[in-house]
């Protein structure tokens, strides 16, 4: 219903309906915004920044997201600007220029593509532009950023020089000046001239700046306080550049004066001068801030100067007296830009607007651009000589000036800023013979120039109102600004003529415009001999007027104009018509003209030029004369002096070159040049013109395009038909000769054939089919070969590339087809097609353009592509039959597509949605399309498959990698055809399966494949095949890649090391020694960046266990070299270690080291290498401190699966605590939560999609080796075994069962204990191993009683042989432990296992443990002559100082030895300062009694015997463990026999 319509979840508020367009392309309806393509484009570009941004932040750059952030801010404004619709058109042009400038910038800032556009703005349509036009446009895009980049750099950094890179490179600068405030105590209105001024050599160099300030101390005018000084390149090179205002006052004569009716007003007056240096402001040095503001101190003029002077005196003074200006100043903000009027207004909108006020500079910019129209005439009053006559003073002059013609009004300017009058009148010095006034002002020649003069007057003035009324002009003098033979005054002083007479008269035009003016010495003689006679009167009708020989005036003239010129000859040029008699003359004449005369009036001349021809079309009089005119111009510009107006001539072809016709008389003479050079005759300016030849036909091709545009007859194709042959066999030449000639050279060749094609491409150019196929046969196999010789680095590269992309481009099938047939036999095709294909994947490999040239590389992909199947086609009509099948060529053909596949501007899945979506809309997905092409050659091939296997399982395997359904569905199968292959022809399928486990490990480690490729591998093959191992196998091994590639931009490396074991693990089993090698290297890597030398070298071992000690040489995979198996094998174990000795493991360095020197003793003979490298001192005196060992558990399904659900022991550092190593640990999955307990997690935890990480200590199982056994072992190399070659690890927990007894723990303290073994033992080629296996085992009280007491009784028996060997060792942890023991207050540690056990209720109860209590009981009869032995130890070791504590020591020891050996007997038959021994681990009890040898002492610890010796050393001793071969073990506790030795 209707009011339903209007029903919806959102309110209307939130809605905004926006039009759109409606476009069909084919049967599809694609629905567009409507918006201007522009906040379409901004619109875009804020989403896709807004991501980048975010990662930016993200990734902690915060600099980069500072800038990002406020381009954002800028686009967001400006876009909200553009949809207002409110912007006239002017603003709404500069915006838009603004808007696509920055997003260009950020663009290129943030790495992404680059975006052509066309001369409005719009992004430029690949589909409808020619590939020349569109390389072009990135060339220009390029050249923008770039300069834009390195604005943005030179405001922050200047060169070494000071000047910014900016300021050097560009020929235009400006200075903007923002007026504040002018602080001065005058009370009367006053003129601010400000100008730029050398002081060097005392010249200003800009017009003035005029700002008028009102009495009341505020500016009459608010919207001109801001201006811009033009500079040049030139200017800034001056040594120093000030910023100075000369202060005007305008009012009475005297300012002492009664501001009243009485005295006369208005009158102009000197009043001061302010100066700056600006030079360093101004070349960049400074960095000045547009809110900074400087103030610039005011000097009065009658305090510095006396009164006949007034600007460079003062100046001069000014700038060197530091004298205080009182507060009186003037505040300015300024700021150094770079670029003209228009680049400034564009780049500064926020500074420069339409109401700034431009001073421009006195002279020319050194470059003129057309449409740059300037016509001023600077005219300075220098000064004069002015007599006093009858006056009893000095006369007070005012000089007033006027335009004289009867329309000469409002033409004089006294600044830039100020509105034109009518008259000038200038500053008046009191009482000054000899006034230098040195003010320049502007006159606007008009068109009438020839008619217009300017008249002087000179006047007293006088301070008193009634006397000044009653003055008259007392003198007059004039100028003409034309001469007679029609050029403008020449620059420079001019000495006027000053006249006397009635003042009436002297306003009389014809009363004096007859005179001379100037007293000029080039003037008419009979003129100059009449002014020299000092007569009242002149003759030849003066009309009463006087020539005054007394007083004297100078003026100085500056003229810069585009249309005014001061040279005869070009004046007659520029004039032709008025003398058409002499206009062969004058063209003849341009060639001896200034040069910078003909550059400054380049637009004037070019256009009088291309007149001079058009209204000439019916004759060829003027056409050699103009040609040759062109040529000389074209050659001036060429010339290094004048090389800065290339640009100005490019712009002239293109904005203002408009001569429909001058193609065909340009063509005309060029074709006439060539005919007679062509003919061997002799043709003078044929250098010049070749020369000039890339301008000539730029002019050609700007004429057609007019002639076309103006609907005029247009015959292109008879002007090609001549023209095009001879261009091609000239650049078929330059071609093959590109790399040899000067660059300029090459460069001009390639623009003509870039030319060329460029027009060929247009749709209004008539039939182009047969010019399109002249160009292909002669140039498209040399522009190949050219591509192919020419270096990557070279500086043409990129355009030759462009050219041959647009000749392909331009070809259709037509031309395809003609082409083919053009080569003469099979072999030349061959050679062609191959040159093609090699030539398209170097290029596609390695493109010649910038990576963020997106439109055209994709371009030139889409053209290739055609090219590439066209070929195909003509393959597969010519080379696939038996007879014809050309391996090699189809072969090159197989390896272009699938570069061309898998090139990396093609691979959508790295871009941001954005880019992929403007690729798929302008382009779609050119991978498929030549994937299905490969896919049907390749089922078409028959029985030439077999040639492509394996070489071709990689390639295929890289195109099928890539992740797009359609064409892995498609291509996937190929690989079963080649199974069937190879199966068909051998019987197995061997080769592929070698090949594609090679290139499946190399195509996985490099980015490709995923979760679903391998699901849609499997299921092909297991369609397909009937070997059920060979899918297992390449499935199992994507599964570890796959794992392998997920870990390695993983920062954890325990990870990554993980997963290449597993690899090298399955390389191993699968037999693939070359990969398993690889893998082997790649761990190695990884162990060396953690310091893992251990590891390193267990690694290693296992490369070297693959080969022999034999003279045989390695196989090709080993890659080092060509070496035999003895010499790997030899330097690896000097690897291996170097290895072992810094990982401090010499057990294993010396079993290496006892190999080599078999082989030096008995297979090499060098004795010399025998005695390197014997660690058995180190072993013995360094000390290597014991590694922690820790369970680690990972739990839960958010682990990949090499760690889900499983607990590895690892192997700590040095020193390494557990909470170090834990939190290391949790570094590497911040996400996983703790667990606390150390008990096996429940399935709720396993089975979680969380992490979970456990992580508790453990200890190593001692594992004696069997060398060992039965023989004295001392105690630093029984220590290693501790903590070395370990592969089962005990962890155990203390549990209460039973009644408790809180006096007494131990009676109810069981132990729970878990055995973990891992699947290999540690140290090995990872820190760390899975434990495979675990058993949990219950200790009772007894049991653990037991175990207590034999830890103690090894600690003692550990420190007492540690203080033997080392005297050197401090005192205090033997005393600790001792008296921990014998003090009363512990009663031996062993009173509460007496309270606890040795009861009749416990032995009545527990009938099965009598042989443990015994046991017990031995332990601790046995633990007094331990403790015997360490108090004798230390007394000879304590200090005096101890001596009280260890005499009380003694005592309770005797106190606890007496009462053990009642209760359980005595253990001791030697002195107690004997040495002792004790066993060094926690081994397998069993049973065992207490025996006393002949030659020494036995003790039996577990399964070990222990014998001592005597110490052969006084001061050093060390004990010697007697090992004997393991006993059968029995359930029960074994009693550990020590004996005392003497010590001697």
């Amino acid at each position: 219903s209707p009011l339903h319509v209007f029903q919806g979840m959102f309110p209307v508020s939130f809605v905004q309906v926006k039009e759109v367009i409606i476009e069909k392309r084919g049967d599809e309806e694609v629905v567009l915004s409507a918006e201007m393509p522009l906040v379409k484009e901004v619109t875009t570009t804020l989403r896709e920044w807004g991501s980048i941004w975010k990662q930016l932040f993200v990734a902690n750059k915060e600099a980069r997201v500072k800038q990002v952030q406020r381009l954002m801010w800028e686009l967001m404004e400006w876009r909200s600007q553009l949809l207002s619709g409110t912007l006239p058109s002017d603003e709404f042009k500069e915006l838009k220029q603004k808007v696509t400038s920055k997003i260009d910038y950020g663009n290129k800032i943030l790495e992404l593509d680059q975006v052509v556009r066309d001369d409005d703005g719009n992004i430029l349509d690949p589909e409808r532009a020619n590939v020349i036009s569109l390389f072009r446009a990135h060339e220009e895009a390029t050249a923008k950023i770039n300069e834009r980049i390195k604005e943005e750099q030179s405001n922050i950094q200047t060169d070494h020089s000071g000047i910014s890179a900016r300021i050097q490179s560009s020929p235009t600068h400006s200075l903007y000046v923002f007026v504040r405030n002018f602080v001065c105590r005058i009370g009367e209105d006053s003129e601010l001239f400000m100008s730029l001024y050398d002081p060097n050599k005392q010249t200003i160099i800009s017009e003035n700046y005029l700002v008028r300030w009102g009495s009341k101390g505020f500016p009459k005018e608010i919207d001109i306080l801001h201006s811009i000084f033009d500079l040049g390149n030139k200017d800034l090179s001056r040594e120093k550049i000030y910023l100075i205002c000369q202060i005007v006052r305008v009012g009475r004569m005297d300012l002492k004066e009664a501001n009243n009716k009485k005295f006369t007003q208005g009158l102009r007056r000197p009043f001061g001068v302010a100066v700056m240096d600006i030079s360093d402001i101004i070349k960049g040095k400074i960095e000045c801030d547009e809110e900074k503001q400087y103030f610039i101190p005011f000097f009065p003029y009658v305090l510095v100067v006396a009164e006949n002077d007034f600007l460079h005196t003062l100046l001069n003074k000014v700038t060197t007296s530091r004298g205080d200006s009182g507060g009186q100043g003037l505040w300015v903000t300024m700021k150094a830009l770079v670029g003209d009027i228009v680049q400034i207004r564009k780049e500064y909108p926020h500074l420069v607007d339409r109401s700034t006020v431009v001073a421009r500079k006195l002279g020319f910019p050194e470059i003129i651009m057309p449409g740059d129209v300037r016509n001023d005439i600077y005219l300075t009053l220098q000064g004069g000589d002015f007599d006093k006559y009858n006056k009893t003073t000095q006369k007070n002059v005012e000089v007033i000036m006027w335009v004289c013609d009867e329309e000469g009004k409002n033409s004089i300017c006294l600044g830039a800023g100020d509105k034109a009058v009518s008259e000038y009148r200038s500053v008046i010095y009191y009482q000054v013979k000899q006034p230098r006034w040195m003010e320049t002002f502007k006159v606007f020649p008009l068109e009438e120039m020839h008619r217009i003069h300017l008249r002087f007057m000179f006047r007293h003035r006088s301070s008193q109102e009634s006397k000044d009324k009653s003055e008259k002009n007392f003198a007059m003098a004039f100028v003409r600004l034309m001469k007679d033979d029609g050029t403008v005054l020449q620059d420079g002083l001019h000495e006027l003529v000053v006249f006397k007479g009635d003042s009436k008269r002297m306003e009389d035009v014809n009363s004096y415009l007859s005179l001379p003016s100037t007293r000029n010495h080039h003037s008419d003689p009979h003129k100059m001999s009449t002014l020299s006679r000092s007569s009242s009167s002149v003759s030849g009708g003066g009309g009463g007027l006087s020539v005054s020989s007394r007083d004297s005036f100078t003026i100085s003239t500056l003229v810069c104009s585009t249309k005014l010129t001061q040279n005869v000859g070009l004046l007659g040029l520029l004039k032709w018509r008025t003398r058409p008699e002499l206009l062969k003359e004058n063209l003849e004449k341009l060639k001896i003209i200034d040069g910078e005369e003909v550059v400054k009036f380049l637009q004037d001349t070019l256009d009088a030029l291309f007149n001079i021809m058009m209204e000439h079309s019916q004759t060829d009089d003027y056409d050699i004369l103009v040609f040759d005119a062109l040529i000389h111009i074209i050659g001036l510009i060429a010339d290094r002096k004048f090389q800065h107006f290339n640009t100005v001539l490019e712009a002239y072809i293109k904005q203002h070159f408009s001569a429909t016709l001058a193609y065909k008389k340009l063509m005309s003479v060029l074709k006439r040049y060539l005919d007679v050079s062509s003919r061997g005759e002799q043709c003078e300016p044929i250098l010049r013109t070749l020369k000039a030849l890339e301008y000539i036909f730029k002019f050609i091709v700007r004429s057609l395009l007019c002639s076309y545009l103006y609907s005029l007859p247009f015959v292109p194709t008879e002007c090609r038909d001549v023209l095009l042959p001879l261009m091609l066999r000239e650049l078929s030449g330059a071609l093959v000769t590109m790399a040899d000639g000067p660059h300029d050279e090459r460069k001009n060749s390639l623009e003509l054939l870039n030319n060329i094609l460029e027009v060929l491409s247009r749709n209004n150019v008539g039939d182009t089919f047969q010019h399109i196929q002249d160009i292909v046969v002669s140039l498209l196999r040399v522009i190949n070969q050219t591509v192919i010789t020419m270096g990557r680095e070279h500086a043409l590269i990129s355009r030759v590339v462009a050219c041959m992309t647009a000749i392909l481009s331009q070809m259709d099938d037509r031309h395809y087809s003609t082409y083919i047939e053009t080569f003469s036999g099979t072999t030349d095709l061959v050679d062609f097609l191959m040159e093609s294909f090699l030539l398209f994947k170097d290029l596609i490999g390695k493109h010649v353009y910038p990576s963020d040239w997106m439109a055209m590389i994709m371009v030139q992909n889409r053209v290739f592509l055609r090219a590439i199947n066209t070929y195909a086609d003509t393959m597969k009509e010519k080379f696939l039959n038996n007879d014809d099948f050309e391996v090699q060529l189809w072969n090159n053909y197989f390896h272009l597509a699938v570069a061309f596949i898998t090139q990396e501007s093609l691979q959508l899945q790295h871009f941001s949605p954005t880019k992929r979506n403007k690729i798929l809309a302008k382009y779609g997905d050119m991978r498929r399309l030549i994937g299905f092409a490969i896919r049907d050659i390749w089922y078409k091939l028959g029985s030439h498959k077999i040639c492509f296997i394996p070489g071709m399982v990689g390639p295929i395997l890289e195109m099928t990698l890539i992740p797009e359904e359609e064409l892995r569905r498609a291509t996937i199968p190929i690989f079963f055809d080649m199974i069937t292959c190879e199966h068909a022809r051998f019987g197995n399928f061997s080769k592929f399966e070698n090949e594609i486990i090679l290139k499946l490990d190399h195509e996985v480690e490099g980015g490709g494949g995923d979760e679903r490729y391998m699901q849609l591998l499997e299921t092909a093959f297991h369609t397909w095949l009937w070997s059920s191992h060979f899918v297992s196998l390449v499935k199992g091994l994507l599964i570890r890649l796959l794992d392998y590639r997920t870990v390695m931009s993983d920062d954890s490396r325990n990870n990554r090391m993980s997963c290449t074991v597993n690899l090298l693990n399955f390389y191993k089993d699968i037999n693939r020694e070359a990969m398993y090698i690889r893998y082997l290297y790649k761990l190695r890597d990884l162990h060396l960046e953690c310091e893992n030398y251990t590891e390193a070298a267990y690694t290693l071992l296992l490369h070297s266990r693959l080969l022999k000690w034999s003279d045989d040489m390695c196989s090709q995979f080993e890659f080092h070299g060509s070496q035999t198996q003895r010499q790997l094998k030899e330097t690896l174990y000097d690897t291996i270690i170097d290895y072992f000795d810094k990982g401090k493991m010499w057990e294993e360095a010396i079993t290496l080291c006892k190999e080599l020197a078999e082989q030096y003793e008995n297979e090499i003979f060098d004795y010399e290498l025998l005695s390197k490298r014997l660690f058995y001192e180190n072993i013995m005196k360094i000390l290597r401190p014991k590694p922690d060992y820790f369970a680690v558990g990972y739990y839960g399904q958010g682990y990949p699966p090499f760690l889900r659900n499983k607990v590895f022991i690892h192997r700590g550092k040095e020193y390494e605590r557990r909470e170090d190593f834990q939190n290391q640990l949790m570094s590497q999955f911040p996400s996983a939560v703790r667990l606390n307990t150390t008990t096996m997690p429940g399935d709720d935890i396993k089975n979680s999609p969380l992490q979970y990480i456990q992580c508790f200590t453990v200890q190593p199982v001692l594992e004696i080796p069997p060398r060992l056994k039965n023989k004295p072992v001392p105690d630093q190399i029984i220590n290693f075994y501790k903590s070395n070659y370990v592969q089962r690890f005990h962890y155990s927990r203390p549990v209460r069962k039973g009644p408790v007894d809180p006096n007494n723990e131990f009676a109810s303290m069981w132990i729970e204990r878990t055995t973990f073994t891992t699947v290999y033992k540690l140290p090995g080629i990872l820190r760390w191993f899975e434990a495979t296996d675990m058993k949990h085992t219950t200790l009772s009280p007894l049991e653990n009683a037991i175990e207590t007491m034999e830890s103690t009784n090894e600690k003692i028996l550990t420190m007492i042989n540690q203080y033997q060997s080392d005297w050197s060792l401090p005192i205090n942890p033997l005393s600790m432990l001792l008296n921990g023991i014998v003090d009363p207050a512990v009663m031996g540690g062993f009173a509460k296992y007496e309270k606890a056990f040795f009861t009749e209720e416990y032995t009545q109860h527990h009938q099965e443990d009598r042989e443990k209590l015994v046991r017990l009981k031995d332990l601790i009869a046995w633990q007094i002559p331990l403790l015997g032995g360490g108090i004798s130890l230390h007394g000879k070791r304590v200090t005096e100082d101890l001596r009280p504590f260890h005499e009380r020591m003694e005592e309770c020891f005797k106190q606890l030895k007496k009462k053990v050996e009642k209760e359980y007997g005595v253990r001791e038959d030697n002195p107690p300062e004997s040495p002792i021994s004790w066993s060094s681990a926690t081994l397998p009890r069993s049973s065992g009694s207490v025996s006393i040898g002949e030659e020494g002492s036995m003790m039996t610890v577990g399964d070990a015997e222990v014998k001592m010796r005597k110490s052969k050393k006084k001061k050093k001793r060390s004990s010697m463990i007697f090992i004997t071969e393991e006993r059968e073990r029995t359930s029960t506790l074994e009693c550990k026999r020590v004996r005392i030795s003497d010590d001697g």
